[in-house]
């Protein structure tokens, strides 16, 4: 009997057990099922926000970097389903540019003194023509990459780098390739990845890059530079840039122009004429013009320009939409100038 009531203890015991183990482990697996958070609404003006991705962070005035970091594969202290942060939604709507003129924002970062009527007035120092190379696509920052999913969070699995040509700033780059050789423009798409194994000196190996292929194609009249930006909230959460176009959502557009060189206005009023046309075709679609101190190698050519697609926030599939409307509008100004 002793051995039975002995037996039976151990059971009861066991089972007891058991179920304290299950309800510890539930409420461990609990805790790691990723928070969904929902965006505040944002304010055009909304101080907090920082630009942390912006060519004026990731570049000296020089065009050469001073960071020393590289990337890496190591996988952040959370578990890769679990929420870092926020993905909140913003429209930077042109009302809030320090210039706001015929379709055209600027925001000024510089001394310098503009007159948008001026840059709209101004020849564009060349012409497209003939069937020898028109355009040069590059990448100074090649391993820009976006979210894969549609969330209003990020994990530890959502990189913002990628060796993927199809999911870098390469893809963004074929669709302005596409767009503009099925125009009659011909292009020269480089696909050298210049910030990886080190981000230091992209600036100083793009240039290489420009510069040999100005060498070899003297007929290539305009550089562009393709990148994507990324802006912070303050807490811990990202910023992405969209404009509902034709029912969907199109990461908007920036173009970051230089001029710590003398001949910045021929690539400005350029970069005025495609601002513009992508406001009138597109409305919404473009980011108020940023004018910085710096150079971006734009001092390499007389039609040269940084585009950014969105942020590292916006989906691949927002991105490459919003770069197909930006390409259409490249391609009816250019037309203008054949």
């Amino acid at each position: 009997m002793k051995e039975r009531s002995a037996t039976l203890f151990l059971c009861l015991a066991g089972i007891f057990c058991f179920v304290i183990c299950l309800l510890t482990g539930y409420s461990s697996l609990n805790g790691g099922i990723p928070q969904l958070f929902s965006p505040p609404t944002l304010l055009e003006n909304d101080t907090s926000l920082k630009n942390e991705g912006s060519e004026n962070e990731k570049s000296d005035p020089t065009g050469s970097e001073s960071q020393s970091s590289s990337f890496s594969s190591e996988i952040p202290a959370a578990s890769s389903g679990q929420a870092l942060g926020a993905i909140k939604k913003a429209f930077f709507s042109p009302t809030a540019a320090g210039i706001n003129l015929n379709n055209v924002q600027i925001n000024n970062k510089t001394g310098a003194s503009l007159n948008v009527l001026e840059f709209l007035k101004t020849e564009i120092p060349f012409k497209i023509e003939g069937d020898a190379p028109q355009v040069l696509i590059l990448h100074t920052h090649t391993t820009e990459s976006y979210m894969l999913y549609n969330r209003d969070y990020y994990t530890a699995t959502d990189s913002s780098h990628s060796n993927d040509e199809t999911k870098n700033m390469v893809a963004i780059g074929t669709v302005f390739e596409r767009k503009l050789n099925a125009a009659g423009i011909k292009v020269i798409h480089s696909k050298v990845v210049h910030d990886y194994p080190s981000y230091s000196g992209s600036y100083d190996k793009s240039a290489e890059t420009i510069n040999a292929v100005l060498k070899e194609h003297k007929s290539i009249k305009v550089v562009l530079d393709l990148h994507r930006d990324s802006i912070a909230d303050g807490n811990g959460g990202k910023i992405k840039p969209v404009a509902s176009i034709g029912g969907k959502n199109a990461a908007q557009v920036m173009l970051v122009m230089g001029n710590n060189f003398s001949t910045w206005k021929n690539n400005f009023s350029l970069a005025v004429k495609f601002h513009q046309t992508m406001q009138v075709m597109y409305p919404g679609l473009a980011r108020p013009i940023s004018l910085y101190n710096k150079k971006y190698n734009q001092n390499l050519s007389n039609g040269a320009m940084l585009i950014e697609i969105g942020t590292d926030a916006n989906t691949l599939d927002e991105a490459l939409y919003g770069a197909q409307l930006a390409a259409n509008a490249l391609v009816s100004l250019l037309n203008t100038l054949k």
